[in-house]
């Protein structure tokens, strides 16, 4: 079998990937819940805003990180440098048990709920909707949907087993597809009658209470999915040429573009729809916030459209996030941490056997539970690490003064500062206002440390 995965990727790839990863669901979808936290329009747009901007401080850290120690596994071969091999572990066993699966599935989940809006699929099982494990899981509940969701896995997991360059190339035409209905949403929306701009910035709440810190931390949770991802590309490093110099470039060039596109599409939907109208969408637990505002000026073709626009999205963010995650399990197992046939690649230069392993995990993750308390447990998970990488750039200047770097954080040492005490504070409130999706989550991690004493004595 090989051993040696092929550097074939440019810069141009590497934005792609890093984007590709970015723009699922939460574009589509986050506005609603964020509007029934905070209860204004104004302060929904500035959630997206401050999430941007504490996204940008984790992709600069990271970035530093990256330029030192690019490689294949990502996180996963730097904090084995920065921390030590138990930690890396830890981290590459979470991204395993919930944070990159649960992303998968949570994709996959509202690639199905779109294909249900078009299609209208049969219940499938509807007599099983409530059997349940322990009152908290209900795998057979909305069947249907998780059923489309699973298949969804299973074909991307099997384009991705066909090589790099091809699941790259798909990441490219799915991209731009996305970005020109995106462009045609804003351009049509903000010029639609229906359109008030001057209410996307309305700072009113309309219970009239002020916006209180903890409620403003929960909205961020729903822009935080929304901008997760970018850290992916660091886990395909030993497919990109001079991965030292063009992660660094990609990782910022990434997120400043979807940063931008947040802001105007959310924007749109702000100015289409008042706040009461997105509670409704999302106390409803089948409404998209991004449906309803292109059927306000567009009626129901414009419904059609933008729920196969949100089809070709998730269906390219699934597949970035299937092609980028599976490597960190491959650099696990190459060095005994992981189960040895995940080390292996198949004829493509691909690890299939990683690829089919993560596959199996994310459909059992679609059974566990809904999307937004997938994405609730997966932002909680990922800060944990987050905050450990921008940690991480202050061990490294201490331990590697002398090295040189192809890009060093701007704002050092504020903007680490910054987002180490963001995200500090994000888990704390996590665990007081989504008590079961931080449990969830810290229980799944919690269970590499048994795993990693496994493997260590194999």
């Amino acid at each position: 079998m090989l051993s040696n995965l092929q550097r074939s990727l440019g810069l141009r790839y590497v934005v792609v990937v890093v984007i590709a990863n970015i723009i699922g669901s939460g574009i589509y979808k986050k506005a609603a819940p964020m509007a029934a936290e905070l209860n204004s329009s104004g302060w929904v747009l500035i959630a997206w805003a401050v999430g941007g901007i504490i996204t940008l401080f984790g992709a600069l850290c990271n970035a530093e990180v990256a330029g030192l120690l690019a490689d294949t596994g990502g996180e996963y071969n730097y904090y084995k440098k920065i921390y030590n091999r138990f930690f890396a572990f830890v981290f590459g066993w979470s991204m395993f048990a919930v944070i990159e699966t649960a992303g998968i599935s949570s994709l996959a989940y509202v690639f199905a709920e779109s294909v249900n809006n078009i299609v209208s699929l049969s219940a499938i099982l509807p007599s099983m909707s409530n059997f349940n494990i322990a009152g908290i899981f209900y795998p057979f509940q909305g069947f249907t949907i998780k059923l489309t969701a699973m298949l969804l896995i299973i074909l991307l997991t099997w384009i991705n087993t066909k090589g790099i360059k091809s699941g790259a190339l798909m990441s490219n035409i799915l991209l731009a597809v996305v970005f020109f209905g995106i462009f045609l949403i804003i351009v049509f929306g903000l010029s639609s009658a229906q359109a008030d701009i001057s209410r996307s910035v309305d700072l009113a709440t309309t219970n009239n209470k002020p916006v209180g810190i903890a409620a403003f931390f929960t909205a961020m949770l729903s822009a935080f999915w929304a901008y997760q991802g970018w850290i992916a590309i660091g886990f395909i490093g030993g497919e990109i040429k001079e991965a030292k110099k063009l992660i660094p470039k990609g990782i910022a060039f990434g997120v400043l573009i979807v940063i931008g596109l947040y802001l105007l599409v959310n924007a749109t939907y702000l100015s289409l729809l008042p706040v009461e109208r997105l509670k409704q969408i999302y106390e409803s637990g089948t409404g998209i916030a991004a449906v309803e505002a292109v059927r306000s000026f567009w009626g129901a073709g414009g419904a059609l459209f933008i729920s196969i626009l949100i089809l070709i999205s998730t269906l390219g963010c699934a597949h970035a996030t299937i092609l980028a995650s599976s490597r960190t399990y491959f650099a696990m197992a190459r060095e005994g941490l992981f189960f040895s046939g995940i080390a292996r690649l198949n004829k493509a230069r691909v690890p299939q056997n990683s690829l089919i392993v993560q596959c199996i995990w994310a459909c059992i993750l679609v059974l566990s539970g809904t999307f937004d308390q997938l994405t609730d447990m997966i932002i909680f998970a990922v800060f944990i690490y987050y905050a450990a990488t921008a940690l991480g750039v202050f061990i490294l200047r201490k331990k590697m003064p002398d090295t040189q770097r192809p890009y060093k954080v701007w704002g050092y040492p504020l903007v680490p500062a910054i987002f180490i005490i963001f995200s500090l504070g994000l888990l704390l409130n996590t665990v007081f206002s989504r008590p079961r999706e931080a449990g969830l989550g810290l229980i799944l991690i919690l269970t590499s440390v048994p795993v990693y004493w496994w493997f260590k004595r194999k």
